[in-house]
């Protein structure tokens, strides 16, 4: 197995609501448990970047940081595109995984250009989705996913671009066609806070194995399965 992991954490100071910052340190431990060295690097507005990593994470936050957000990103979306075609693993949180794909169009203002590395693009819609979110069919092994949504952008996907799930409680993506998150390669996008990983224990470890390139050892997963499993099909 590869024993070392370097992990970016995108724009933290501006983007780490709901405790989105649980899915890093669910991501090193998971990892470190297994005996694999990982390295955690932040990188805010201005940083150099620190060159390629193997999995990059993105929380969300409200629309005046998205446009900084929004305006970073696209200085680096070359390198995130070049990142993404030799299978860097991303996973975006909510206003994250707006700007993962093409835009985020604001009832007032300009759009919020993403980096395109999903098929899909949002719009903002006249009601807030807030609750806890049941997905059904869900990768990697079409089982559950449990979370918390608080959002108001309406994301369609197109092409290529896949869902990760199917919504059983909750309204994911849009409300409409029942479906929440989305996939195109390694790069995953959900609207799921609450944190997301800590719950989906089977889902941090499917991205870390995408990451490592190998199959891992499994853990003793009983409390991470009880809080899911509580979640399951609870409405909000």
């Amino acid at each position: 197995m590869k024993r070392q992991l370097k992990i970016g954490h995108l724009y933290p100071k501006l983007l780490n609501i709901y405790g989105d910052g649980g899915n890093i340190i669910t991501l090193k431990k998971r990892a470190e448990w297994r005996g694999v060295n990982v390295e955690v690097h932040e990188i805010n507005s201005g940083d150099v970047w620190l060159g390629e990593h193997d999995i990059y994470f993105i929380g969300g936050g409200q629309d005046t940081q998205q446009i900084e957000v929004s305006y970073e990103l696209n200085r680096h979306k070359e390198f995130m595109t070049a990142e993404r075609d030799r299978g860097a693993v991303f996973l975006g949180i909510c206003g994250g995984y707006q700007l993962l794909g093409h835009y985020y169009q604001p009832h007032e203002g300009d759009k919020l250009m993403g980096i395109s590395l999903l098929d899909a693009y949002t719009v903002a819609g006249n009601k807030r989705f807030i609750g806890n979110v049941t997905v059904g069919q869900a990768m990697p092994d079409n089982s559950t996913l449990v979370g918390f949504e608080n959002h108001s952008g309406l994301t369609y996907l197109q092409g290529e671009t896949k869902p990760i799930g199917t919504v059983i409680v909750g309204n994911g993506n849009n409300g409409v066609d029942k479906t929440e998150g989305a996939r195109f390669k390694n790069v995953f996008g959900t609207y799921m806070h609450g944190s997301f990983l800590p719950k989906n224990p089977k889902f941090a470890d499917y991205l870390l194995e995408l990451a490592l390139g190998e199959k891992l050892e499994p853990l003793d997963d009983s409390i991470e399965n009880s809080a899911h499993n509580a979640l399951i099909n609870k409405a909000y």
